[in-house]
């Protein structure tokens, strides 16, 4: 990643044993390998995050060509990414079709409420 040899790593120990002690050298290489994990860990999200989109824009592609050949006699590989994407569309509408059923509002009666104080 960084191209640094052996007798690199080598000089940068002893620079840090010289200069951090013997008592504070173990903790600060902790400190550096957990920063170097979350950066590793944050990178492998961004990773995933853009193969996402760029599988998402690759069936929305592959869905628009589609629709310009109406949708008939479709290859195999465009089919199955037609497929693939009305079952997504299907999966992320699923939670938003049973909480826009509205509640109907109760008629008003017309006797007063216990709680009325008149």
């Amino acid at each position: 990643m960084f191209d640094i040899g052996f007798w690199e790593l080598v000089l940068i120990a002893v620079i840090g044993l010289v200069v951090l002690g013997p008592e504070r050298l173990p903790v600060a290489i902790r400190n550096v390998s957990r920063w170097v994990g979350a950066a590793k860990r944050m990178a492998g999200s961004v990773r995933d995050e853009l193969e996402q989109e760029l599988k998402i824009k690759e069936l929305q592609d592959n869905l628009r060509k589609a629709e310009q050949a109406g949708m008939k006699d479709l290859d195999p590989e465009l089919q199955q990414s037609v497929d693939t994407l009305r079952q997504h569309a299907a999966d992320v509408q699923r939670p938003y079709a049973s909480s826009t059923e509205t509640p109907r509002p109760e008629a008003p009666s017309s006797e007063p409420s216990p709680t009325d104080k008149r």
